[in-house]
């Protein structure tokens, strides 16, 4: 009865905060300047060479969105953000792509400085699959001022990772700031309650300037559930499954600061912050006829349950000073960690329990921690130097970077097969089979799988820029780097603009690009149950390079990926109110790292071990199926953008239309294998192939009007999503979801120019995903899996709502 109160009350009040009237003037907004994609002057976004968009922080309190990652997908058409669900880790570190590309080719700033990847290599059939990309929900909505969207590769610019472009956030500064807030909402269906407060604040340091900024932040979001009855595992039919948003509770702390030198004329400058986040979702439920089930202690079945706890940490330090004749330097530091612990509970280790008829074991167990390091250090110049009596403005500097990798091991009763991890040792389960090993759920890493390695790097670049009178732009970069592990690569980026008048302007670019294989891929490896392609679980190894199935296989050590990319764009301003940016693009990649296919030994009887090729390398291993990261294949992604804003403004209200249409289409053009044992397609079967090309959005578009009258705001967003494909669980059969519409409805009411109540409905009309097909996706229909599970754009939830309370001062 509480639940549905508060839904009633959170959706009446939003409606009525929306369509409210009142009367007021707003104030005229000024363009905002923009630092990316130029290392030299500031512009803003309709005056640059490549596309880049900005969010504002009204834009993001807009929404309703708790979690970065949403919001930017809420706002931004080129960025995904999949919802994720049985999925490990990946339930908490959700996978963020720009233009359709993997996590690991978008690099992320904060403040200019690169920030860290996670932990996490995404292994499970999700969106990027086998790369690890940034935790971008680390970083709190408290602390961001704004964020801006490079969409053209930058890897020239900016070094690795930049294949897809670059986000860069920018954090709240200043004396003056203060700011709390407190967020409550829920869904239509009664669940996924979410509770969030935070508070930001500015303080003085010095007399000349300086500021320190406070952000903190904590988030309470209850899981949602959307699994249908179990038909198939369970009789009478219940729900056996978790599938939706999984518990979390999350906690922040973040500042930026900055200290004036007057004696000097420079500044000393800190920002960074930490971040633990709990997450609580389900695996795969075990019935009680599974072998892996002990009657004993589960008589009805059990769903093992993973508890996930990620702690992120980051700080940079630095000193920027000008130098005289507009020249400046800046010398930094930056140290960012990632950690995801895995906690295993409601599960059982078969062979304990059965080893010996000890009819014991443990029922939970630490499964063991990945850990990711990074440590940064720049030394910056940049300043014109006059060149034919024009400036030539140079911008060039050194980066030197270390990247460390840790798996550290679970509990032995997470890994072990009985007590002494003794293979030649029968232990029987109740069914008379050889009793499963490991903890049920997510098996531990194991002391084999341990490691702790580091590489470095350093790079060396050169960017310039000139005008050529006032309607013609050109710029170049180069970019060297030499990594300690593979060797070293030289980029480049040729960009031009032309502004034949006020209203047209034409711009483009040229680069090449690459990014080196993470760390995370080299030296990751582990023993996961996952689900073949007939719905049985399976031990499957995930082999590190330059291990013995690589070595039999005959796969080669990662080597960096390679890219070019091209744009072509026009920029309209027909009048002051009114804008159109309108840019083609292709980006080409070519050996592109991967998370291989399950490679399984073959079926039936075998003559000779030269007529089972897979099974001579894999049975001597004693290994199930393996898999392995590999530079497996070339891909190439078409695009269009176009961005249109219209402003409109009367007596006492502004209206402000905007339309954002994103299309993107990826084709792997080739597989190639370097086994002798296993082609192109066994090693990237067609389910990667289709999770690549059709996985996340063709078609994306955000179309929103906001509306302000006197003290009112109203807000109304349309995203629209295309469809996506999958057969990662089906193959052959192709699962379509097909293309959506989702609207948002959010209301603000300022009291005062301190005090303001917002309201709203996200996906206003309670739309969801495509369901199973119930025959040709079986048998996950019939375990409750209801919409879509390794591709889900929008999500599964439904109708939620919500309200805001801020207060500044």
């Amino acid at each position: 009865m509480k639940k549905q109160s508060l839904r009633r009350a959170l959706l009446a009040s939003s409606i009525m905060a929306a369509f409210a009237p009142a009367l007021a003037q707003e104030a005229e907004p000024t363009a905002q300047v923009i630092v990316l994609g130029s290392r030299t002057q500031a512009k803003t976004a309709l005056d640059t060479a490549v596309p880049v968009g900005l969010v504002n922080l009204k834009d993001m309190q807009s929404t309703g969105m708790q979690e970065l990652g949403k919001v930017l997908q809420d706002l931004d058409p080129s960025f995904n953000f999949s919802t994720t669900f049985i999925s490990d880790g990946t339930d908490i570190i959700r996978p963020a792509t720009l233009r359709g590309l993997g996590p690991d080719q978008l690099l992320v700033l904060i403040n200019g400085k690169r920030r860290h990847q996670q932990a996490l290599v995404n292994v499970q059939q999700t969106i990027g699959r086998g790369s690890a990309g940034t935790d971008i929900n680390a970083i709190p909505l408290s602390a961001i001022q704004s964020i801006e969207v490079l969409r053209d590769g930058a890897a020239a610019q900016y070094g690795s990772d930049a294949i897809a472009g670059v986000i860069n956030i920018i954090l709240k500064k200043g004396a003056d700031l203060g700011q709390l807030s407190a967020n409550i909402g829920t869904t239509d269906e009664g669940d996924g309650d979410t509770y969030s407060a935070s508070v930001h604040k500015g303080f003085a340091l010095g007399g000349d300037g300086g500021y320190l900024n406070l952000s903190m932040e904590g988030r309470k979001r209850d899981e949602t559930n959307r699994a249908g009855p179990d038909t198939l595992r369970v009789d009478p039919p219940r729900v056996t499954q978790r599938i939706g948003d999984s518990n979390a509770k999350d906690a922040y702390l973040w500042l930026n600061s900055a200290l004036p030198v007057p004696s000097t004329g420079g500044e000393f400058y800190l920002f960074g912050g930490a971040s633990r986040r709990k997450g609580d979702s389900g695996g795969f439920f075990r019935p009680a006829e599974d072998a892996r089930t002990v009657p004993e202690i589960y008589p009805n079945g059990y769903l093992p349950n993973i508890i996930t706890t990620v702690k992120d940490a980051s700080l940079a330090f630095g000193y920027r000073h000008e130098l005289g004749r507009e020249w400046s330097m800046d010398a930094s530091v930056n140290h960012g960690r990632s950690e995801l612990a895995f906690h295993e509970r409601n599960s059982i280790n078969v062979s304990y329990y059965y080893e010996d008829n000890l009819r014991e074991s443990p029922l939970e167990a630490d499964t063991g921690a990945l850990k990711f390091n990074q440590t940064t250090f720049n030394l910056d110049f940049k300043g014109p130097v006059q060149l034919a009596g024009a400036p030539l403005y140079v911008a060039t500097g050194f980066e030197w970077r270390r990247d460390g990798y840790e798996i550290e091991a679970g509990d032995p009763v997470s890994y072990q097969y009985g007590r002494t991890n003794n293979p030649a040792k029968i232990i029987r389960d109740r069914t008379g089979g050889i009793a499963a090993s490991g903890i049920q759920g997510f098996p531990g890493y194991t002391p084999g799988t341990e490691v702790d390695e580091a590489r470095h790097n350093i790079a060396l670049y050169l960017d310039l820029e000139r005008k050529f009178g006032d309607q013609v732009s050109v710029g170049g970069a180069v970019r060297y780097e030499r990594y300690s592990d593979f060797g070293s690569t030289t980029t480049g980026k040729l960009s031009a603009r032309w502004d034949p008048s006020p209203v047209v302007g034409v711009r483009g670019s040229v680069s090449t690009g690459f990014r080196a294989p993470g760390v995370q891929q080299k030296f990751y490896s582990s023993v996961s149950t996952n689900l073949n392609n007939a719905g049985v679980l399976t031990e499957t190894l995930t082999a590190r390079e330059n291990s013995a199935v690589t070595q039999a296989f005959g796969i080669a050590p990662l080597k960096e990926e390679t890219s070019k990319n091209a744009s072509i764009g026009l920029v309209l301003r027909p009048a002051k109110n009114f804008s159109v940016t309108a840019d083609l693009y292709r980006t080409n990649i070519d050996d592109r790292i991967v998370f291989s296919s399950n490679i399984a030994p073959e079926s039936g009887a075998c003559a000779t071990p030269a007529a089972c090729p897979i099974r001579a390398i894999l049975e001597p291993l004693r290994v199930g199926q393996a898999q392995f990261f590999t530079n497996a294949i070339d891909t190439t992604t078409d695009g269009f953008d176009l961005v249109a804003q219209h402003t409109t403004r009367g007596q006492g209200s502004t209206l402000v239309l905007s339309g954002q249409l994103g299309f993107n289409k990826t084709k792997v053009k080739d597989r190639h294998s370097q086994s002798p044992v296993l082609s192109g397609a066994q090693l990237f079967d067609d389910a990667q192939v289709t999770l690549i090309e059709r996985g996340q959005p063709r078609q994306h578009h955000v179309v929103a009007a906001d509306y302000t009258v006197g003290a009112w705001n109203v807000t109304g967003r349309a995203n629209y999503f295309g469809e996506v494909q999958g057969q990662g669980f089906t193959a052959p059969f192709v699962q379509t979801w097909e293309a959506k519409w989702i609207v948002d409805l959010t209301g603000r009411y300022a009291f005062s120019k301190a005090l303001s109540v917002s309201a709203g409905v996200n996906n206003l009309f309670d739309t969801y995903p495509t369901r199973w097909d119930p025959e040709r996706a079986a048998p996950f229909p019939q375990m409750g899996f209801t919409h879509c599970w390794e591709t889900c754009p929008f999500g599964i939830n439904g109708r939620s709502m919500y309200a805001r309370v801020d207060y500044s001062f």
